[in-house]
């Protein structure tokens, strides 16, 4: 997304500020700029959906197209790589083609892409539409952000933000449970085709309330093209690696490395660019600001908590409890659910309390719901989920709302761009870290537990004979004549029973170092200004 400084670059950002005109001062707020926002919420809550409603049937739809465990992975990284190198573009591209052609025609082509994902029949088909899905999709989040802090006065924007909020925090938590719902009773093409009815009243919404502008192809001759090169190469990169990393044995893989130098090379080009041009494609300079600088660090670390915990839940759930996706999604939902009354009261919160506070109980209550789940057993099911999942709910509700109109508070129509791309893909970018983080923290941890247990399963220890004998006989008891063949089973039995115990007790560590996290979040939040128009009691 371009946006430059109002006092270097004024007559080449000035097309934005037309584009949305803003009254600060003003609090009324049309029928028609609501139905502009909640047109382009919706959008962004399909496109963030879309990540987490595919991870859910991921082994229905590798089985449907034939492909394997391995290389069916990429059905989810081409929809996240193509999402996160366009985040940041849309701001440019939006002024080039103006507001309403770009979001109308991106909308589009996302539904068709996503009825194109349900007739794919091969993986290297499904790839090319998920990555042409994420492509399109992705212009949806950062667009509504924008319009948020541009179409709304500063008094209106915490509503806005709340509606936004629905899209953040709400999608990927209800994702799993719309996805396993739809694969068990319909089939997996019904995630895709799931699309379509909201998309097309999107698309109505948007379509009455944008104002026509036109077009202007000339920027495309000004546009920072070095930046955008590098920047996507290094993005696609870099998301490639997160993303591939743990299943290849990260720099143990030549492929890993490599990607890894690209990467750091590309980014490290990108970062020189954007700081010595006098048309930058991001405005980099605003992380310099104190609420954008460390509302960024706060909403980087809630990705990696949020994408993290919808990735770690249905992994504990399915390989130690057996849930199908339709049960995992059921758990779940008690992580959704509870936002749709909450994030709707949030704008009066900060009303009546210092925005500051609700962040800092939202991720209180968020690292607590975490830490609710550092001492599992392998009786610890939907019921012994249920409270922290609803705690982590609550949390997240009072949590993103504020942290947005913090950081967004004091940037000018003409940086939009610049914020809006730069908190939608530090939040992305934190949850592809905190999976590709969390997935190699619960291997090594596995291993860790393992070690110690096998330690303690000794035949030197009575217990331990005493409990191979009496497996042995169960064997027997059950069919097995031959009693050494009995007692191979009952050295199975309790090497899976030590490997069971040892992921409950990989999966509680990863939800300590996801509570940790947190707390990281909640000090960067602490340090943020309380802005003027936030203020508790204020006049709105």
């Amino acid at each position: 997304m371009t946006a430059l400084q109002s006092t270097i670059n004024i007559g080449f950002v000035a097309p934005i500020a037309r584009q949305f005109p803003t009254n600060p001062a003003a609090t009324a707020v049309s029928a028609k700029t609501w139905l502009a926002v909640s047109g382009a919420t919706l959008g962004a809550f399909m496109a963030v959906l879309n990540i987490q409603i595919v991870n859910a049937s991921l082994a229905d739809i590798q089985g449907a197209i034939g492909a394997g465990i391995d290389d069916g992975g990429w059905i989810s990284t081409s929809y996240l790589v193509a999402e996160i190198i366009v985040i940041p573009l849309s701001g440019w591209l939006a002024r080039v083609f103006s507001i309403r052609i770009y979001l109308l025609t991106n909308a589009a082509l996302f539904l068709v892409f996503s009825a194109a994902c349900a007739l794919a029949r091969d993986l290297p088909q499904m790839i090319a539409v998920r990555a042409l899905q994420g492509f399109t999709g992705g212009v949806l989040i950062p667009m509504a952000f924008t319009l948020i802090i541009t179409l709304l006065p500063k008094a209106k924007q915490p509503v806005g933000l709340a509606l936004f909020a629905v899209s953040a925090t709400f999608a990927p938590a209800i994702g799993p449970t719309i996805g396993g719902y739809l694969t068990e009773n319909w089939g997996w093409q019904y995630i895709f085709y799931v699309n379509l009815a909201p998309g097309i009243l999107m698309i109505g919404m948007l379509w009455f309330s944008l104002e026509a502008k036109p077009m202007q192809l000339t920027m495309l001759r000004q546009g920072d093209w070095p930046g955008v090169i590098t920047m996507a190469i290094g993005l696609s990169a870099l998301q490639t690696v997160l993303e591939e990393g743990n299943k290849d044995d990260w720099f143990g893989s030549t492929f890993i490395v490599r990607l890894s130098v690209i990467a750091t090379v590309a980014l490290a080009a990108f970062l020189w660019i954007e700081l010595t041009s006098d048309r930058p494609l991001l405005n980099l300079r605003l992380l310099g600001r104190r609420n954008f600088g460390f509302g960024i660090l706060a909403n980087f670390l809630m990705g990696v908590a949020l994408y993290g915990s919808v990735f770690i839940l249905p992994q504990y759930l399915a390989r130690i409890q057996g849930y199908n996706s339709e049960q995992i999604g059921m758990v779940l939902a008690w992580t959704g659910l509870p936002q749709l009354v909450l994030i709707p009261l949030v704008p009066r919160l900060m009303k009546r309390f210092d925005a500051r506070l609700v962040i800092g109980a939202g991720f209180v209550l968020f690292a607590a719901s975490n830490f609710m789940n550092v001492f599992m057993t392998p009786d610890y099911g939907s019921d012994q989920l249920f409270w922290p999942n609803v705690v982590r709910a609550v949390g997240q509700a009072l949590a993103f709302a504020p942290l947005s109109a913090v950081a967004a508070a004091g940037i000018e129509a003409e940086n939009a761009g610049s914020a809006s791309g730069l908190f939608n893909m530090m939040r992305n970018l934190g949850g592809a870290v905190g999976i590709a983080m969390l997935q190699t923290f619960l291997t090594k941890r596995e291993q860790f537990h393992s070690n110690v247990l096998n330690q303690s399963v000794s035949l030197f220890e009575q217990a331990t004979r005493t409990r191979i004998d009496q497996l042995t006989q169960y064997f027997v008891n059950h069919g097995i004549a031959d009693r050494s063949q009995a007692s191979h089973e009952a050295y199975v039995a309790i090497g899976h029973v030590v490997q069971k115990q040892a992921f409950i007790l990989a999966f509680s560590d990863t939800f300590y170092l996801i509570g940790a996290a947190l707390i990281v979040a909640l000090m960067a939040a602490l340090l943020l200004k309380k802005p003027g128009h936030l203020e508790a009691g204020g006049g709105h």
